[in-house]
């Protein structure tokens, strides 16, 4: 449990709850999931915790622009991480990856494709919603990468790079449908 003031409204006492930074961090990724999935029309089916590798099936329905079935699917697995300072733009940033999860997601021509999303949130729990009466905001984003093909490299573990201009909001997740509903790659 942490306590804080928030200088927003004069120094009111916050009190947080006293679940582990990490699941809390999993929970916001997934309300970031949710968000962009609700904006491009997509419905979410999660997964058992770490199945495979993958957290959820993100579908899109769209009958006249996908070729089979009139849906395409992608099976997403979340990473979220405090430990990396923002990148400047058009810049990527590393991330490692235990090896066991990189070999569930690097298959090279998979049935239904696999994006690793990876989220970096500031390390501070205040900073990560900010809301107001028209708004509600918030930090950061996140960030997809097709691992398809990628080697593992270290004996327990694999640095990725992950490119900051590959944002994961609604319009690139429509875009990325589009492309898995024709038949192609994200």
């Amino acid at each position: 449990m942490t306590r804080e003031r928030n200088a927003a409204d004069g120094g009111s006492l916050v009190v947080r709850g006293d679940i582990p930074k990490t699941e809390c961090m999993q929970t916001l990724q997934i309300g970031y999931l949710h968000a962009v999935a609700a904006a491009a029309g997509c419905s979410l089916q999660p997964h058992n915790q770490d199945y495979r590798g993958i957290d959820w099936d993100v579908t899109h329905g769209a009958s006249l622009h996908h070729s089979e079935e009139g849906e395409a699917t992608i099976k997403v697995q979340l990473k979220a991480t405090t430990q990396y300072p923002l990148p400047p733009d058009g810049e990527d940033f590393a991330l490692t990856l235990r090896n066991q999860h990189l070999a569930k997601l690097n298959y090279k021509n998979p049935t239904v494709p696999r994006l690793l999303v990876a989220m970096l949130a500031p390390a501070e729990m205040a900073e990560w919603i900010k809301a107001d009466h028209n708004w509600t905001e918030l930090r950061r984003c996140c960030y997809w990468v097709n691992l398809a093909g990628v080697e593992l490299s270290g004996k327990e573990s694999t640095n990725i790079r992950i490119p900051t201009a590959q944002i994961f909001d609604d319009v690139a997740l429509c875009d990325i449908m589009l492309r898995v509903g024709a038949g192609g790659k994200p």
